[in-house]
């Protein structure tokens, strides 16, 4: 019984592949981490701070990679040509440093919000 379990493992392994991720999906899930830290309320600003710092420079690593790589500014597919028509939101590290702002604020702008707009809204149920 215990082969016919590591058998019907193995096969599973074999014919299950791989998942490979470009450097834009590895970059959209670190942008979505990021993100997630600094809207997480559970955390209080000196652990919020540890964690965004180690964020931001996965994040500016990630953004230099996919804005290097001449496969990615030259794909055909929706995910590229959305990430390069929405420069500030794609590559939010670098957009909020030129244009001196908080990525959070920048964030918040580019969707038509503001630091203000959320410290005053209410939680409830629609």
């Amino acid at each position: 019984m215990r082969g016919f379990g590591l058998s019907v493992l193995a096969i599973a392994t074999l014919l299950a592949g791989s998942a490979a991720a470009g450097p834009l999906e590895n970059l959209e899930r670190e942008r979505a981490g990021l993100l997630a830290i600094l809207l997480d309320p559970a955390l209080d600003p000196d652990t919020r701070q540890a964690r965004v710092e180690p964020a931001l420079r996965r994040l500016v690593d990630l953004e230099r990679l996919v804005l290097r790589d001449t496969r990615s500014a030259s794909d055909s597919d929706a995910l590229a040509r959305r990430a390069f028509a929405n420069y500030d939101l794609t590559f939010l590290v670098h957009a909020s440093v030129e244009q001196g702002l908080n990525p959070l604020d920048l964030w918040l702008d580019r969707l038509g919000l503001s630091s203000g707009q959320l410290m005053t809204a209410r939680v409830g149920r629609r």
